[in-house]
Formats: C-alpha cells, sequence, structure tokens
C-alpha cells in the first residue's frame, strides 16, 4: 500500500490485510506485534514516514502530491504525523538535503 504503484487504495489497512490474506485482522495483528515488537500500525506509519522522506528527496513532487499520493487525508494530517515521527516538518526536513533515511528493511 505504500510503495505500489497502484498505492491510490481508499480502504483502511486492517481491512485491506484481512481482505488480502484472508485472516482475522486481530489474529493477524496479535501475530505481527509477537514478531515485530511493534503493531502493524506503527510498522504502517514509519513505513510511509520513510516514502515521504524519499520523495523530499527527489524534490519531484509538492507535498500536497506527495499527501495524495500516500493517502494522507490532508497536508496538515501528513505534516503532524511526519514531525510526530521525526521531529521536523517536511518542509524543514527538505532543506537539510541529507539523506538520513533508514533502509526500508531496517523500518
Amino acid at each position: 500500500m505504500v510503495h505500489s504503484s497502484d498505492a491510490n487504495l481508499k480502504t483502511n489497512l486492517s481491512q485491506h490485510l484481512a481482505n488480502k490474506l484472508h485472516q482475522d485482522y486481530q489474529q493477524l495483528s496479535n501475530l505481527f506485534s509477537t514478531v515485530e515488537g511493534t503493531t502493524i500500525e506503527k510498522y504502517f506509519i514509519a513505513q510511509k514516514i520513510e516514502k515521504v522522506k524519499e520523495l523530499l528527496m527527489y524534490d519531484e513532487l509538492s507535498l500536497s502530491e506527495i499527501a495524495f499520493r500516500l493517502n494522507y487525508s490532508s497536508v496538515a494530517y501528513l505534516s503532524n504525523q511526519f514531525k510526530k515521527a521525526t521531529g521536523l516538518t517536511p518542509s524543514y526536513y527538505k532543506t537539510l538535503k541529507s539523506n538520513n533515511r533508514k533502509p526500508l528493511d531496517e523500518v
């Protein structure tokens, strides 16, 4: 949902996973938390934040376009979630021009 080219899905994460995996979301969530040590939601948000960082570094899309591409309800919501996760605003992060992103397999 974060990294695919057809990521413009308008369904919530729990419903999407339950449908794709043909499993009860609560069972999936419990298993994921046990194995990964974090919730599916927190993992998903971390993946989205790393994707936002990547798109900001490419400097090809506006913040509004990034919010739309990653299915954020608004730029303000994206900005708030980004700041909560990184301590920086997306605009300030973009000015840093340093590649302090984590490899996606380390998120």
